[in-house]
């Protein structure tokens, strides 16, 4: 069995010794210190970090402040927490310890076949815990976060062609009926076998609907014209129309270019 270090915190000093006392029957646990009051037990957590903590929530002394809230005073300070083992004599306050996250419930006095129950449910969740973290070695996963931070690259296939693209040098997308036409910004076109629709629905910004023939990659705007519902591409003659029905994704490019570091004059 796995060694698993503990502390316990209860009011009562000859509670203390009786669950120590049962503890020290198996060699799998180690003792580390007791505490008989709130602050005294937080301070030996912060301080020791045991795999476990048997906790009275229903003290004798009342001014000893032992509760259920120590649990969330530990959140405040530890992003793990050890297993916490409530050990007292109320029965009925064992639904109450649930949404707290504790392991288990030992009812006083501590009996050892319990305990040793205890002690198999532990190992069993650390053989999980194990397991997870060897399949997650074994089969590594990028994080939502890594694959955002890497540029998007569209790649265009026909017939065993693989051809790859930075999302970033696309100006713009117009219809061929059920094909679409990719211009980028060296000039070049590429011919995509999927509609424009297609593309209005995998992309997100900065690449905006504006026709019904044209989706604009808004970077490469160098000038919106209202009166003649056109936009400009930069470093290019091309004027792209915008229509009524996407006059509104037109406002919210200019919108999002008065919310940088904008100055109009």
């Amino acid at each position: 069995m796995k060694k698993y270090s503990y502390i316990i915190i209860d009011d009562n000093d000859e509670s203390i010794l009786k669950t120590k006392s049962v503890a020290d029957g198996f060699s799998e646990l180690i003792f580390m210190a007791s505490a008989m009051n709130y602050e005294q037990g937080l301070n030996l957590v912060l301080e020791h970090k045991p795999s476990i903590i048997f906790l009275e929530i229903a003290p004798e002394d009342l001014s000893s402040n032992l509760s259920l809230s120590f649990i969330s005073e530990l959140y405040r300070y530890l992003l793990v927490l050890p297993k916490i083992i409530i050990t007292t004599s109320q029965k009925d306050l064992a639904f109450d310890a649930i949404p707290y996250g504790v392991f288990d419930y030992l009812l006083k006095p501590v009996l050892q076949i319990n305990l040793l129950k205890i002690l198999l449910k532990l190992d069993k969740t650390a053989l999980t815990e194990i397991r997870n973290e060897i399949n997650s070695l074994a089969v590594p996963q990028l994080h939502t976060s890594q694959i955002i931070d890497k540029p998007l690259i569209l790649c265009i296939k026909s017939y065993g062609d693989y051809r790859y693209i930075n999302a970033a040098d696309i100006c713009y997308f117009q219809a061929d009926n059920n094909s679409t036409d990719i211009y980028l910004s060296s000039g070049e076109m590429i011919t995509a076998f999927k509609t424009l629709k297609h593309f209005e629905f995998v992309l997100t910004h900065p690449f905006v609907r504006i026709h019904n023939s044209y989706i604009i990659n808004k970077n490469y705007i160098s000038r919106i014209h209202n009166g003649h519902s056109v936009c400009y591409i930069k470093n290019s003659s091309k004027k792209i129309p915008f229509s009524k029905t996407y006059k509104s994704n037109v406002d919210s490019i200019i919108s999002d270019f008065s919310a940088g570091n904008y100055l109009e004059v």
